[in-house]
């Protein structure tokens, strides 16, 4: 049986909200004790977003390797443990002054500065037992990515774009005179890898052993500066200087006059089927090492994706291009059986997406906050119109929470909400929602821990088209008591989700 075909439930709260004291959440203790509260509550899953190193704007959905792990999230208390760090090494960094939010300048600051110290104790004590397999069971992207981010440096932290034309197109001579010059630097990004996974596995084999399955987030596309575009440009609609032709992104709806750009360049599919999507199924391979089960992000765009021309200033004049269609996945499935995938199929969806997702039998995503829209009354998303084989969300890490919702929605929206959730006032709404996403009929249901707690518009977590103030949001220690999860344990029990299987 597929793990995602009976009743359970989970709450979606990404590792950098996660409490410490260290700037940002990381793999270390709060995250094992947000676990143990996960299994205390019948919980069966954990839904993070990606984990990679992150890039432009901080998002998550922009790194600089989809293979690769943010560095961010190693704990240095378990290096002291290990022999590799002492307390007083980042005790009295200034990580910022509101341990509800990140400060990703001074996170950055403050890390770089661990990390110098760290990398200079492991060469003096030696490369760490386990270091050398890593190196080789990961040589067919962390070669790569370890030199890409050498040379970054190297040129201040500028996009490949802008470098030299002979290391920006990747020639041997250029690739073999840099590696030569930036041989420690490469030893040092391939050692703080060994640490993140060392880890990364170590947490996800805990959280395994008390029940809990991880979602991990898979973004359809890929960052324009990365060590994925920069090593295998032939993956990529790009021109003869490796700029994107095209962007991905959204077109306007009712939502957003001018769309959404995302800036990520297009995949050259084309090229992608010839080679039987060998790029892509070594992405796969490695999510599902990584994760328990895989949200694949912007299902639709595999069906058809939207191009915007490369410089444009906004999403408002573009094009629909097909994709590679129920192929690809029948290729995917070839290779990999059943595997475990949640469909993000949100957004403007057609027959031929609708089709599709039901033809590779993944289950798609309803977002409760989205049921209430009176501008989008076919959309779905209200609970009667639920199928089993479906995953409910009261929002996403796209959405604003419950509270901040009530203050921001319009009118006629709220007016409607009370009217299907039969409730009298706002004051109820937070709980009602849900209540409603735990009893729908939906196999799997994930609530957010903003709406678990009751946060309103400032612990949201991204507000999409928007820089600056991202991603940010943290949970306090004295949020996640035992309180915070009684509800979650109540209601999952009483609709029968915390069976354990």
């Amino acid at each position: 049986m597929n793990t995602l075909d009976s009743r359970s439930s989970g709450v979606l709260m990404h590792i950098t909200s996660l409490p410490g004291n260290t700037g940002i959440g990381t793999l270390g203790n709060a995250a094992y004790d947000f676990v143990d509260k996960l299994a205390a509550a019948g919980q069966s899953y954990w839904q993070i977003l990606p984990i990679g190193p992150t890039g432009y704007g901080d998002s998550p959905y922009q790194s600089f390797s989809t293979f690769a792990g943010n560095p961010y999230f190693i704990d240095f208390d378990s290096l002291v443990d290990e022999g590799f760090l002492k307390s007083s090494d980042f005790e009295n960094i200034d990580w910022g002054d509101n341990p509800a939010r990140v400060d990703f300048g001074k996170v950055y600051e403050g890390r770089n500065k661990v990390f110098s110290i760290l990398y200079e104790n492991v060469k003096n004590k030696g490369m760490p037992e386990g270091f050398c397999n890593f190196c080789l069971d990961n040589k067919y992207w962390l070669d790569d990515y370890a030199l890409f981010m050498a040379i970054k440096d190297a040129h201040g932290g500028a996009s490949f774009s802008s470098w030299e034309s002979d290391i920006k197109g990747g020639k041997l001579e250029a690739v073999n005179a840099w590696k030569a010059k930036c041989e420690d630097k490469i030893s040092y990004y391939k050692i703080l890898q060994y640490f993140f996974f060392k880890q990364w596995q170590k947490l996800k084999s805990y959280a395994n052993s008390k029940g809990i399955k991880i979602i991990g987030d898979l973004p359809i596309y890929i960052s324009a500066d990365s060590a994925d575009v920069w090593a295998f440009p032939e993956q990529f609609c790009l021109d003869k200087n490796f700029n994107p032709v095209e962007v991905a992104g959204c077109p306007p709806d009712a939502f957003s006059a001018t769309g959404q750009l995302w800036g990520n360049p297009v995949y050259n599919w084309d090229y992608m089927k010839k080679s039987n999507y060998e790029w892509w199924k070594k992405r796969l391979a490695a999510s599902f090492k990584n994760y328990d089960i895989v949200r694949i992000d912007h299902f639709r765009g595999f069906e058809a994706f939207y191009c915007i021309p490369f410089g444009a200033p906004d999403a408002s004049k573009g094009k629909w291009r097909k994709g590679p269609g129920i192929d690809f996945f029948n290729s995917i499935k070839k290779d990999f059986g059943d595997v475990p995938i949640i469909a993000e199929d949100l957004g403007f969806l057609t027959d031929g997406v609708r089709q599709m997702l039901k033809d590779v039998g993944f289950p798609g995503m309803k977002v409760l906050q989205f049921a209430f829209d009176t501008r989008d009354s076919a959309g779905g998303y209200l609970p009667h119109q639920y199928i089993k084989n479906s995953v409910v969300y009261t929002g996403t890490h796209d959405n604003n929470t419950i509270e901040g919702w009530k203050e921001d929605a319009r009118k006629e929206d709220i007016e409607f909400a009370l009217e299907y959730l039969r409730i009298k006032t706002t004051a109820q709404m937070r709980e009602e929602l849900m209540i409603t996403a735990l009893e729908s009929v939906s196999n799997t249901c994930i609530l957010t821990m903003q709406d678990l707690i009751g946060l309103g518009a400032s612990a949201r977590m991204n507000m999409p088209s928007s820089v600056g103030t991202n991603w940010q949001w943290r949970a306090l220690e004295s949020q996640l008591k035992e309180d915070s999860f009684k509800f979650l344990a109540y209601y999952s029990k009483l609709y029968g989700r915390n069976l354990k299987k």
